[in-house]
């Protein structure tokens, strides 16, 4: 029964994260072009509270799962609540600091830090929930709250603002109203299900759970995730500060569109992980390593399907769409992000090796190697050169492909395994000379015919290549296996 549930809880977790990505693709091409300068405006004002969500977790959220299960069961509420009040406690301290500060600092989004604020706090409560959701098996409506209702209440409150009933700073404010009600109704919904008793003396918890090893795990996780969002979150801040608001919309846009190629490589990891992590754990290098490049060699596979549909066909697919002088400069955006995925999804799964193993802290350790590359990298771009946003996804290109390069060598060193193999490279060049002819043909002036000839034929040609040389296991046997059943 109980294996059922976590089933049941997989397929609805994948299903509402696809519905969401879904709503943000569909906002990104028809709702927000309308004013990038607002999407900058939250996107700016979301990264801020971003910064502000690990210092107010304080790895209270990872440490709830990784110390739960060997609790007693009155020991369980008590961690829950110590998070709790870990967040209640470390907001109230920053929102003294800002107030206490704001006399002396001179910037001029200072402000905004404010409206970031209560977003920050409703993530953090999200998170935490959706940990303790995730203990007791319920975490489909929580994951439904959040994926969801931000993704609906941004485009509804952008046609709000285009058609005149709100301002930009009563949008925002309606932004903010969003996530407290997504983090309320989260709450509401765990506390149903998981009854917390009264008092807050944490002294049997800390016989149990010593302090030093409870603020030791959630120092190292606070330090992950506050690298993670220099690593990967840190651009949307910086480009106002240095650009304009609207060249953070222009960018966003590239940014939405070009990380929903990584779709297929969430799931894949969520799926094996716990395959890599039995693996690992009996020491079974040589199937981890099969394992490795099969997986690594179908999202190269899938992306590279994708990313080459996009380069050949994005432009053709803008000038269809309404907003196209508002979308086109993101293209330059999507090409360079795109491959930025896609060289990410050929890897395979470098992270998760490195997680369930021993070295687990060296994924702390790149990250934040990857955060110090990325910035420093941001500011040459945006100070030195004349690139915009477009030195921005070069930053992150380099920073990411720099990344991925380091947990390659890591893992080759410590386990003598790489993800490539004879027919990856072959898949490489195959599908490089395909898009290499494709990319050469001439462009007719038919958007629609422009869309089949040349993204849609280029990837039929590859997936008929590919099928023929076998040179992925699963996506032969999945297509030999519709063939069967439709013979049936």
């Amino acid at each position: 029964m109980k294996k059922n549930r976590v089933h049941k809880q997989a397929f609805w977790f994948t299903l509402i994260n696809y519905l969401g990505v879904a709503i943000g693709v569909v906002s990104t091409l028809f709702v927000y072009p309308y004013d990038k300068e607002f999407l900058g405006l939250v996107r700016y004002v979301d990264s801020i509270a971003q910064m502000f969500f690990p210092f107010m977790v304080f790895g209270g959220a990872q440490a709830l799962i990784h110390f739960y299960p060997s609790l007693s069961d009155d020991n369980k509420k008590q961690l829950f609540k110590y998070s709790i009040f870990t967040i209640l406690a470390v907001s109230l301290l920053i929102l003294i600091f800002l107030i206490l500060v704001n006399s002396f600092v001179d910037w001029k989004n200072y402000h905004y830090l404010f409206y970031a604020f209560p977003i920050g706090i409703a993530i953090a409560f999200t998170e935490l929930f959706k940990r303790q959701a995730t203990n007791i098996e319920r975490l489909e409506m929580p994951t439904f709250y959040e994926k969801i209702i931000p993704k609906i209440a941004l485009p509804l409150i952008f046609g709000l603002l285009i058609f005149g009933y709100l301002n930009s700073i009563n949008a925002l404010l309606a932004f903010i109203g969003a996530y407290i009600i997504m983090f309320v109704l989260i709450i509401v919904y765990v506390l149903k299900h998981f009854k917390l008793n009264s008092g807050f003396n944490f002294k049997s918890l800390f016989k149990e759970v010593p302090k030093n090893e409870y603020y030791k795990y959630s120092f190292y996780s606070f330090l992950g995730s506050f690298g993670a969002f220099l690593a990967f979150r840190i651009d949307a801040f910086m480009i106002p500060e240095f650009l304009s608001f609207e060249a953070n919309g222009t960018f966003n846009i590239g940014v939405a569109l070009a990380t929903s190629l990584a779709i297929p490589a969430t799931g894949m990891f969520a799926i094996y992980g716990p395959k890599i992590s039995s693996l690992i754990k009996n020491d079974d290098f040589e199937e981890l390593g099969k394992k490795y490049i099969d997986i690594a060699k179908l999202l190269f596979f899938i992306g590279a399907v994708l990313y080459t549909s996009i380069v050949l066909g994005i432009d053709s697919l803008f000038q269809l769409l309404p907003k196209y002088d508002q979308l086109v400069d993101s293209i330059p955006i999507i090409f360079l992000l795109g491959a930025n995925v896609l060289f990410n999804m050929s890897t395979g799964f470098n992270s998760e090796i490195i997680s369930y193993s021993k070295y687990y802290r060296f994924n702390i350790v790149s990250i934040l190697i990857l955060a110090v590359l990325n910035i420093a990298l941001n500011l040459y771009f945006l100070i030195n050169t004349n690139l915009g946003i477009i030195g921005v996804a070069y930053a992150s290109l380099i920073s990411m492909v720099t990344f991925n390069c380091l947990k390659l060598i890591f893992i080759y060193q410590k386990f003598g395994i790489l993800p490539f193999d004879r027919d990856y490279f072959k898949l490489i060049i195959t599908v490089g000379l395909v898009f290499f002819v494709f990319y050469l043909m001439p462009d007719n002036d038919n958007n629609i015919l422009n869309l089949f000839l040349k993204a849609g034929l280029c990837s039929v040609v590859i997936l008929i290549i590919i099928y023929k040389m076998k040179w992925v296991y699963s996506f032969n046997y999945w297509i030999e296996k519709l063939f069967k059943l439709g013979k049936q």
